[in-house]
């Protein structure tokens, strides 16, 4: 049975807490608002910072199915949309001319119909659920290419496709939407306006310290507010891919299960590839640099400490 939609921006973010996803309050307002009106969410950011994460606890918290498109470079309609069968029906036309029927109008409405039909993610998404409207996630949607975004039009317009042998399948429920992008690519306008936006933003100290505590449970109140530190000083340099929440979740989590209690340059060198994915932030990081920015950070926490 699926949960209520909540009836507040305050009742949104006591959602999204339940699935231990700590949210600001204007992430919380626009999902608020695209629920309450049945429009698309799309959330842009950098990779790590918790976009497709928003899909999956709503999925959890409202008790809806999760149906996720993951996109990539030559996506086509045949692997989002759906396909025909065409084995089964090669079948189907062998047994029916084995049977004499070589009517070619009768071939077709038997084998052009929904039992050969495969279902992609977006036809999926519009079918009834037993568990109420699903959340239908396309995620990373930079990394297709502009004939699929102008096919997604019809899609998030009316929330219908077409299938030319079937005629239009309309969703008898209206999926909850949840787009992301990592801003590889600009997406185009004509799809943006379909969607209310959200530039989902690297948390500040306390908020990331927040979400550490939920997230990495094990990892110690000051081996956390050391990590956030570090991480949140990384994301000022010039890094090829700074760090984001998903990698201080990461690390926090492999500091504790070393059992450590203080960040130290050693165990700092011995970790980063955990924390950074890149060899060339690794070797710039490694040494004196992360010696540095640790002494900055013992300095910081030591002048303000959080209550």
């Amino acid at each position: 049975m699926p949960s209520p939609m909540p009836a507040s921006i305050d009742a949104t973010i006591e959602l999204l807490k339940a699935g231990d996803y700590i949210a600001d309050r204007s992430l919380a307002t626009v999902l608020y608002l695209a629920l309450k009106l049945g429009r698309p969410l799309f959330c842009e950011g950098e990779a790590g910072v918790g976009k497709t994460e928003i899909a999956k606890v709503l999925a959890s918290t409202l008790k809806r199915p999760l149906i996720r498109l993951q996109c990539y470079e030559g996506l086509d309609v045949s692997s989002a949309v759906y396909e025909w069968n065409y084995s089964r029906q090669m079948i189907e036309i062998r047994l029916a001319e084995a049977q004499g029927v070589h009517d070619r109008s009768e071939l077709e409405s038997d084998i052009f119909n929904e039992r050969f039909l495969i279902r992609r993610p977006l036809l999926d998404a519009l079918r009834p659920h037993a568990e109420g409207a699903p959340i239908l996630l396309i995620d990373e949607l930079d990394r297709t290419d502009e004939p699929f975004e102008a096919y997604l039009l019809e899609v998030l317009s009316d929330f219908q496709v077409t299938i030319p042998e079937l005629g239009t399948v309309k969703a008898a429920q209206t999926p909850i939407v949840i787009i992301t992008s990592n801003r590889t690519r600009e997406i185009h306008d004509a799809l943006k306006r379909r969607c209310f936006y959200h530039w989902v933003d690297y948390p500040d100290l306390r908020r990331e310290l927040e979400i550490l505590r939920v997230k990495a449970p094990g990892a110690s109140e000051r081996l956390s507010r050391q990590v956030v530190g570090f991480v949140q000083e990384l994301r000022k340099l010039d890094l090829f891919k700074s760090p984001g929440v998903a990698e201080s979740i990461d690390w926090a989590t492999a500091l504790s299960e070393l059992n450590a209690l203080d960040l130290d340059p050693k165990t700092i060198n011995d970790t980063l590839g955990v924390l950074l994915k890149y060899q060339d932030d690794i070797q710039r990081l490694q040494g004196s640099e992360a010696a540095e920015i640790l002494r900055k950070v013992k300095a910081d926490i030591a002048a303000q400490p959080l209550g």
